[in-house]
């Protein structure tokens, strides 16, 4: 059973989602101020947070940035009144992985939930060698070397860390080498559900991305092509 997190203060809406998660299988905790959801992802293991922005004790977007100072791998969703272009942007760059828009339907939510959990869950494979696993699910591209089965990111001989959306884009690349992708194209792989085309989540993680795997300036792996979208491609 997978373990969620809900940190948000609003009783009503805590009583909407924690009923309809549980009817769908998932554990559901909950913290009804910022700091008591900080202190309860520290001390146990889940594999979700759906975390509201406004909050009493600590704000989400200070939660969400305590939370990755040790943990880099847990998904974070927020939910928020708070909608426009510019604060997604800014949850998403404090560490948060997706953004859902008070009033929201609950199908939208769990869609949401699935596609994060899906992103962050390891590949089950108990039966395998380690040579079969390296071999069905290691890929290289120039000095880059990604192991999917233990999620291990490696350029240039040293490891790099990604949050699970980084980690997403970056393998969508690598599933992709050589192909022009399109903004659109990314969106519906990365995120699963329909975003506003307007905003500029795509250009933000991309940015994301090339500081982590890509600061080498005459050996770049991710290219942008103008009008069209970005290539992954070797130097």
């Amino acid at each position: 059973m997978k373990k969620i997190v809900l940190i948000e203060d609003e009783t009503s809406v805590v009583s909407f989602i924690k009923k309809g998660l549980q009817e769908k299988g998932y554990e559901i905790s909950v913290a009804f101020d910022g700091l008591t959801g900080v202190n309860l992802v520290q001390e146990n293991d889940f594999d979700l947070v759906i975390l509201d922005i406004m909050l009493p004790e600590m704000n989400g977007l200070d939660v969400c940035k305590e939370i990755r100072k040790n943990n880099k791998s847990v998904p974070i969703l927020f939910l928020t009144a708070l909608g426009t272009s510019e604060n997604i942007v800014l949850g998403l760059e404090n560490g948060g992985d997706d953004y859902l828009v008070k009033p929201f339907k609950f199908i939208e939510l769990v869609a949401r939930v699935k596609s994060l959990l899906r992103r962050s869950n390891p590949i089950n494979t108990p039966d395998a060698t380690e040579n079969e696993i390296d071999n069905e699910h290691v890929f290289q591209i120039s000095d880059l070397i990604v192991n999917d089965y233990t999620k291990k990111v490696i350029r240039a001989d040293e490891e790099v860390s990604l949050t699970s959306t980084e980690y997403k884009l970056l393998m969508y690349f690598l599933n992709n080498p050589e192909k022009v992708i399109s903004r659109a194209e990314i969106l519906d792989a990365v995120w699963g559900v329909n975003y506003e085309l307007g905003t500029n989540v795509v250009d933000v993680y991309v940015n994301y991305l090339r500081k982590k795997i890509d600061h080498q300036e005459d050996n770049k792996l991710i290219h942008t092509v103008i009008g069209m979208g970005y290539v992954l491609k070797k130097p």
